[in-house]
């Protein structure tokens, strides 16, 4: 129920609505308005990278898990609600409030992923995974189904982006408080493994870091991996409808049908991908999907015609879903049982960190290249590429035996 209820809001508000809304009316459609978008961003990214470690080893410590994920969902579901006072020339204010809200989401993603663990034997991790992303696509296509509405109503009515966008905000943040209750009420705390007090958070962040270059080296090229393809997957959830709208014309109906196709491609990939990765290995499914992630951007880059960008987009949802849930289901096999929040939280650095390389790199490239987001977008297969080389590195048998391993750091001392 909360990938259900989170996935409203990266739909809506940074794949398909506002990050359109914002460069097109916020900014007036000027040059610099994607990096604006791609810079403030990057800014509530780099806060969750540091803070996440500190935040992630105080819930395994004090068994805050439940109270941080309620924390970081009260806030995103308010920060959103503000989105909906951003009109044209209100740059700074969206600015402020799109980092905000976004933070507080990427603080909640991570929260709800340590849950993982205590959720889902490890023969099962890669299809329980899979159930809660495929959901939570669901969930966006609800959100983006009502906003959608909202859209085309008012676009009979003659009715400007800045006349229906706030209550598209207003319900978005509504969907994200409704759905997330579920997990409030019945999700119970995991059992408490720790008890030493946690570190300062860039102490904790640099100690985490140092650890699994000694105990988890597997788990470290993971985590390389995943910020490597997850920075390609940035730029595509962050600037997808920027792209249909700059290069294939798209009006904003248009570009929410997209990504309504995506998210249906997305739940169907992430469903079923989940079962195949049980089936015939983690590493050998996420080497599957970043080919495909490969194969999307060679087809996107090359589309003359909306056909050829319509199947790269349906290709692109197949690739998200099924490369997302390998993630994190790989990271839920390989972090140890003792400190899950903690090397979740890692996870999220990655994520975070890729985040931000992506779309930035995207939007320096499109402003150096004066408009060409088709460069930008090859630039972007880089970013797979090196994912795949990276997993061909990764042996996962000798991560879980890392994994199963005592470790004086774990808090146990071997017997």
């Amino acid at each position: 129920m909360y990938d259900f209820a989170n996935s409203g809001y990266t739909t809506v508000v940074l794949t398909a609505v506002f990050n359109a809304y914002f460069v097109g009316v916020v900014a007036d459609g000027q040059a610099w308005g994607t990096l604006a978008l791609t810079a403030a961003l990057s800014v509530s990214y780099l806060a969750v990278m540091f803070a996440m470690p500190g935040l992630g080893a105080r819930a395994d410590a004090r068994a805050g898990h439940r109270r941080l994920l309620f924390t970081s969902t009260v806030g995103c579901v308010l920060a959103t609600a503000v989105l909906a006072s951003v009109g044209p020339g209100d740059v700074v204010w969206g600015l402020f409030w799109l980092a905000l809200s976004n933070a507080f989401y990427c603080v909640g993603e991570s929260a709800v992923a340590s849950f993982l663990p205590g959720l889902a034997r490890t023969e099962s991790m890669g299809r329980v995974s899979g159930w809660g992303w495929s959901f939570g696509y669901c969930g966006g296509m609800l959100a983006l189904g009502l906003a959608l509405w909202i859209a085309g109503s008012a676009a009979a009515g003659g009715l400007p982006a800045q006349a229906y966008v706030p209550w598209i905000m207003v319900l978005t943040a509504g969907i994200f408080a409704l759905a997330a209750t579920p997990s409030f009420l019945w999700l119970r705390e995991p059992a408490q493994t720790a008890a030493a007090p946690a570190p300062a958070m860039l102490a904790q962040l640099r100690r985490a870091w140092r650890e699994t270059r000694r105990d988890y080296p597997d788990f470290r090229r993971l985590l390389m991996c995943i910020a490597c393809y997850q920075a390609g997957i940035a730029v595509v959830i962050t600037l997808s409808a920027v792209y249909a709208t700059e290069v294939m014309g798209f009006e904003m109906r248009q570009t929410m049908l997209l990504v309504f196709l995506v998210n249906i491609a997305a739940a169907v990939g992430a469903f079923g991908f989940g079962y195949l990765q049980d089936r015939i290995g983690h590493k050998r499914a996420l080497a599957l999907t970043l080919c495909g992630w490969l194969l999307m951007v060679g087809l996107a880059v090359s589309a003359q015609s909306l056909p050829v960008f319509w199947a790269a987009a349906a290709l692109a949802g197949l690739c998200m879903g099924t490369s997302q849930s390998a993630g994190r289901a790989m990271v839920g096999v390989l972090a140890p049982a003792r400190r899950p929040a903690e090397f979740f939280a890692l996870w999220t650095f990655a994520v975070q960190l890729a985040a931000v390389v992506g779309p930035l790199s995207y939007g320096l490239l499109v402003w150096l290249t004066q408009g060409n987001h088709r460069v930008a977008l090859l630039a972007t297969g880089l970013f797979f590429l090196a994912g795949l080389w990276l997993l061909g590195r990764l042996d996962f048998a000798r991560g879980q035996r890392d994994r199963d391993a005592v470790h004086p750091s774990d808090g146990v001392q071997p017997a």
